[in-house]
């Protein structure tokens, strides 16, 4: 099943890739607002990064990024990130994926996720409820989804032109 697991995770991993990597700049830098490209991409790859967690607490994603999509208010960065500051925070989480699914068991997939205070009042205000670590996954791959044909639409749209789709990943599970 981990295997499994991986290669759809990993293929929504790999199709949000295509779309940063395929957005030219005015396209990634247009507006400062939740629509922004480059603002769904960093909110899909930090709750990834989140989600891939086994609590909650003590998480903190890498620099340059910070804690501020935990914030009841809403708010966005202060500044645009980069393409490559987002591509290279995508292989982190691609990496902190694949070892996730490389070491669940059967009995750590049905483990609760554990969520902090201040997390458990932006999840509770999204209907969220605690969750097993294997439900938490596949709602993960969901999130990673739907961002990603999020950002294929806007470059349809934008470019008229969007990366394909991508059937399972070609990484191995075991690097």
């Amino acid at each position: 099943f981990r295997t499994i697991l991986w290669h759809q995770f990993g293929a929504s991993i790999d199709m949000l890739e295509n779309a940063i990597t395929a957005a030219p700049e005015p396209v990634w830098s247009d507006g400062s607002s939740f629509q922004s490209f480059w603002y769904i991409a960093y909110h899909t790859l930090f709750w990834l990064d989140l989600y891939l967690e086994d609590s909650a607490g003590g998480f903190a994603p890498p620099e340059p990024f910070t804690l501020s999509e935990l914030d009841p208010e809403g708010l966005i960065p202060e500044r645009v990130y980069t393409q490559l500051e987002i591509l290279e925070y995508l292989e982190h989480c691609r990496e902190k994926c694949r070892v996730q699914l490389a070491t669940l068991t059967t009995e750590k997939a049905q483990q609760l996720f554990i969520n902090t205070e201040k997390a458990r009042q932006v999840f509770t205000s999204a209907g969220w409820q605690d969750r097993t670590l294997l439900e938490l996954q596949l709602y993960n791959m969901r999130h990673v989804q739907h961002h990603a044909a999020q950002l294929n639409l806007l470059l349809r749209q934008k470019t008229d032109s969007a990366p394909g789709w991508v059937g399972q990943t070609k990484q191995e599970l075991h690097s």
